[in-house]
């Protein structure tokens, strides 16, 4: 069955009004606020549609309904309509972000503690400085130390040179591992640091007669010169989570609680976000079982081709979708001004 224009509007009623009242929805509320041209009886039969093709949930304790997972996947994709950010509350991130971000070491933290204050969820955000994200290769060289033994030199756009010491064949002669040199600077020139072992390990795939001398300089590249990215993560307002009636559970808040202290999992939460096109997953489509009655909505911000982090909010799925969006992108572009490199 299809959705005809009255259940559209009558799903979308009930999902306002359950993110506003985090109580169960009935057809007389839905008549008296939202619909007043239709009968309580009208809307029950509607409402019993919905929940048939699987919109909304009947608690035990209540006549009323509430949206399941489908109705928010509903909602986001279709019924949602983005909306501007409000004059007071573009104030309240501006005076934030100027009054202490520009002066601040921790940019992170304080973006953090802009977006939760701002939306009263949890927020998360990873950040990582462009002039980190993208260096790159100039020239790559290999000289011989001793037989057996030879120097990788690695030398980037800003001029610094990234040293490690090979095993390689003993038959190798200098020769040999000048062209070997000539061969991986053509390949890797102009290549992002962090991007080098993904690129050996193809060429590896493709060259057969060098693979020995290429796996003892991917492994040299993987310890000594492509460190990890200098990624920063914060969590903010965790306990914010907790002035929700869906966390007066105590084991259930608690569950989740230990999830936002577990960075390897905080950041699985925050995958899949691509560009300042948002991310939102709703419920099961978090991955984790403690956050199945979660929504996380994400968004990864760009100076031109880098990636310089991501921004999220994780709060339950009763959220208010609209603000969290609008806040996101307010200090997603903030961040990208921010982090510009001064000239």
């Amino acid at each position: 069955m299809d959705l005809d224009e009255r259940k559209y509007r009558i799903l979308q009623a009930i999902i306002d009004d359950y993110i506003l009242t985090a109580s169960p929805v009935g057809s007389r509320t839905i008549s008296r606020k939202y619909e007043q041209s239709l009968s309580s009886a009208t809307i029950r039969n509607e409402m019993s549609d919905l929940e048939e093709l699987g919109y909304l949930d009947s608690p035990h304790t209540s006549a009323g309904r509430i949206p399941s997972h489908k109705a928010y996947r509903l909602y986001v994709d279709r019924l949602m309509r983005r909306v501007p950010l409000a004059p007071a509350d573009i104030e309240q991130l501006r005076a934030h972000f100027d009054r202490r971000m520009r002066q601040a070491n921790n940019v992170a933290q304080l973006a953090a503690r802009a977006l939760s204050d701002a939306t009263h969820y949890t927020s998360v955000v990873v950040t990582r400085p462009a002039q980190e994200a993208d260096i790159r290769v100039r020239h790559l060289q290999l000289v011989e130390v001793s037989a057996g033994t030879a120097l990788l030199l690695l030398v980037t756009d800003t001029g610094a040179v990234k040293e490690a010491l090979l095993y390689v064949d003993r038959d190798l002669s200098r020769d040999d591992l000048y062209q070997i040199s000539r061969i991986l600077s053509a390949r890797l020139e102009n290549c992002r640091l962090e991007d080098v072992p993904r690129v050996l390990g193809r060429l590896i795939s493709e060259w057969h007669e060098g693979q020995d001398v290429l796996n003892s300089v991917l492994e040299g590249v993987r310890t000594h010169i492509v460190k990890e990215p200098t990624t920063e993560m914060v969590v903010s307002g965790s306990a914010n989570l907790l002035s929700f009636p869906e966390y007066s559970d105590v084991e259930k808040a608690r569950d989740l609680l230990l999830v936002l202290e577990t960075k390897d999992k905080v950041m699985r939460l925050l995958e899949n976000g691509g560009g300042m096109a948002f991310t939102i997953r709703i419920g099961p489509e978090t991955g984790m079982q403690e956050t199945k009655d979660c929504s996380v909505v994400t968004a990864t911000y760009h100076m031109g081709s880098d990636t310089l982090g991501t921004v999220g909010i994780i709060g339950p799925t009763r959220m208010q979708y609209q603000q969290v969006v609008a806040v996101l992108d307010y200090v997603g572009r903030t961040l990208v001004q921010i982090m510009q490199p001064s000239e």
